[in-house]
């Protein structure tokens, strides 16, 4: 007995004027998407512009006077430091 195997060749029927309609669709949705992060973009910027303008005191300025604090700060503790060092070397030498 010969078994001859016919091999069906199918094939894929894609409906194009969906594929199409699909394609537009996400088209369109990657353009609404683009517009919506533009506009809150737009948003936060100006509300942050605002916050800056109607701050007393300048970020710039502000981040300034917190670095000479901690200047100072750091010097105020070496020089406790220090004299504790050298309060504990002088009941040393005796």
């Amino acid at each position: 007995m010969n078994h001859h195997h016919q091999q069906s060749h199918r094939t894929i029927d894609i409906d194009t004027r969906l594929v199409m309609i699909g394609a537009v669709l996400t088209a369109a949705g990657a353009v609404v998407a683009c517009a919506g992060m533009a506009i809150g973009a737009s948003a936060v910027f100006t509300a942050g512009r605002r916050m800056l303008r109607d701050m007393d005191v300048p970020p710039a300025q502000q981040a300034a006077q917190k670095w000479q604090r901690a200047k100072e700060a750091s010097r105020a503790g070496m020089r406790a430091w220090q004299s504790a060092s050298d309060a504990s070397n002088g009941s040393l030498d005796r």
